[in-house]
This record gives structure tokens, C-alpha cells and sequence, in this order.
């Protein structure tokens, strides 16, 4: 007999499950949290215009969206803005920015940036005018939104 006791087999332990659903359940609440869902339905036709020398808006920022281009669903229509769900008059356009900087108080007013995506086809005019109109608003910083392109000669 040796001195050694014989090992008797072992078996490897089952993994613990007990805590898995609250594993799930906090990566989804997460996720249901910092995902932004488009709230505002587009209401005009927008094919942006493609750019080679892009940049992104920043997280931080106060963004509102104008949409500039001719309603859905309509074949032959004058082209229209639409700021959040509404289809709106570019007259109207000072006033909503004017009171949305109101509401924001100071330091969100100073992030505040309006972001025009505009269709492709519409014509300069118009763009000049929502460009006025902000101008009166107040708003000092504008983007314009583009598709990025690679440009070839380099």
C-alpha cells in the first residue's frame, strides 16, 4: 500500500446561471438608454448632396433638424420645409428657434446647432431664406448635411 491516499474523481462544477437574467436585463435597460430613436417623422423628399471633407456633430450638442425638399407622396409639388413634424412657412422659422433658445436656458442655448438637410435639386433661393431667417433667430452655428464621397485624385 502506498502512502499516498488515491484520488478520488472529481466532477467539474456546473456553471451558475441564477445571475444571467439580471445580466440581460441591465444591458438592455443600457442600451434602451443611450439609443436615440428618430421621434420626428420626414415628411419631404431629401437626397443629400455628397461631400469629400465631412465632419460629425458632436454628442453634446443641441441639434434641430430642418428638412428642405418637396413633399412625400406628392409628383409634382413646390418644395417645402418641415421643422420637427411640421411642414412650416420659412416667416415661421425665426419665431420656433427664438422660443426653443428661450426654453433651452443659457448654456444649452450656446451648444444650440441646426442641422439643414436639404434635397440635392432645390434651388439656392430658398436655402438663402431659411439662412435669413436664422440669421434673425440668432442661431450662429449651421450644418449642412452631405454624404461622404472618396475623392478619386488623391
Amino acid at each position: 500500500m502506498s502512502m499516498f491516499k488515491q484520488r478520488r474523481h472529481r466532477e467539474i462544477p456546473q456553471l451558475n446561471m441564477a445571475s444571467m437574467p439580471d445580466l440581460i436585463f441591465t444591458v438592455l435597460f443600457f442600451f434602451m438608454i443611450v439609443t436615440h430613436m428618430r421621434s420626428v417623422p420626414v415628411k419631404v423628399k431629401h437626397q443629400v448632396p455628397a461631400g469629400t471633407s465631412l465632419t460629425k456633430l458632436a454628442n453634446n450638442q443641441v441639434v434641430t433638424y430642418i428638412y428642405i425638399g418637396k413633399p412625400l407622396g406628392a409628383a409634382d409639388g413646390q418644395t417645402v420645409v418641415q421643422l420637427n413634424d411640421k411642414i412650416v412657412d420659412v416667416a415661421m422659422i425665426d419665431d420656433y428657434l427664438s422660443e426653443l433658445r428661450r426654453q433651452l436656458g443659457n448654456e444649452d442655448a450656446d451648444r444650440m446647432v441646426v442641422s439643414l438637410k436639404v434635397d440635392k435639386d432645390t434651388e439656392m433661393g430658398l436655402v438663402s431664406d431659411v439662412k435669413q431667417a436664422l440669421r434673425r433667430a440668432n442661431v450662429t452655428r449651421v450644418h449642412y448635411s452631405a454624404i461622404e464621397t472618396r475623392d478619386n485624385n488623391q
